[in-house]
């Protein structure tokens, strides 16, 4: 299973897996100005062959008076291929990228009052809480949970990485051990000063040689998911 960033020529196959899961659908310009407007922030997940099993579609908000934060729009996993953690795994992508992107503050959606499957995932699993409760919010009229999640953790985690990578380089680069060659020269940058001439009334550098070192690399990380339960959907 492989979880990547949604492009354009996705979108008709997310339709497709949104018509097959939820009750909630969305015309496909809708799709369109998620992600042309925001195309850091939907995910899918593929199967071996390519081919799409679910998706999460997500946006910021553009409330001036409120806190930056984004949104959850859609999520959904195909029957097939549920109880593997890709729910949560599309979660997790989607929120991590508003924090980078836009640093956001916090994540928000809707979800059905009867939806209990989905009402696990996102409040023992992700951590988001209720926070009021929208009278006949689905066009069948039946009431939604207002969640929301605080990424300040989020934030924290991905300071502290960025953090400990520059950390490590900076040892890398600084512990380098001095090199001496079979005529008993120091032949590390450090030890690379001009000595005096002969007694002419000029002086000269006596040669040193400094040895070519090879640069850094900078290490590359990777995200690991969890598991969770069931089928969701907001």
């Amino acid at each position: 299973m492989n979880i990547r960033c949604a492009t354009p020529e996705d979108l008709m196959n997310m339709q497709h897996c949104n018509l097959l899961c939820l009750p909630e659908n969305y015309q496909m310009k809708y799709y369109f100005y998620h992600g042309l407007s925001w195309p850091q922030l939907s995910y899918v997940a593929e199967d071996e062959k390519g081919k799409i099993v679910g998706y999460v579609l997500a946006k910021m908000e553009e409330e001036p008076d409120e806190a930056v934060h984004g949104h959850i729009t859609s999520l959904a996993v195909k029957r097939s291929h549920r109880r593997l953690g890709l729910a949560q795994k599309l979660m997790e992508q989607a929120s991590r990228a508003m924090v980078e992107c836009f640093n956001a503050q916090y994540v928000s959606l809707h979800v059905r009052k009867s939806n209990r499957a989905a009402l696990h995932l996102y409040n023992k699993t992700l951590g988001f809480s209720i926070s009021e409760i929208e009278p006949k919010y689905y066009a069948d009229g039946e009431d939604a949970y207002a969640m929301k999640r605080d990424l300040t953790g989020l934030k924290l985690e991905e300071k502290t990485a960025v953090d400990k990578d520059v950390a490590a380089l900076t040892v890398r680069d600084q512990d380098r051990p001095s090199e001496k060659k079979e005529d008993g020269h120091d032949h590390s940058p450090s030890s690379h000063k001009c000595c005096p001439g002969p007694t002419h009334g000029h002086s000269q550098p006596h040669p040193r040689h400094v040895k070519d070192e090879a640069p850094s690399r900078c290490p590359r990380t990777t995200l690991e998911g969890k598991k969770d339960t069931g089928h969701e959907g907001s």
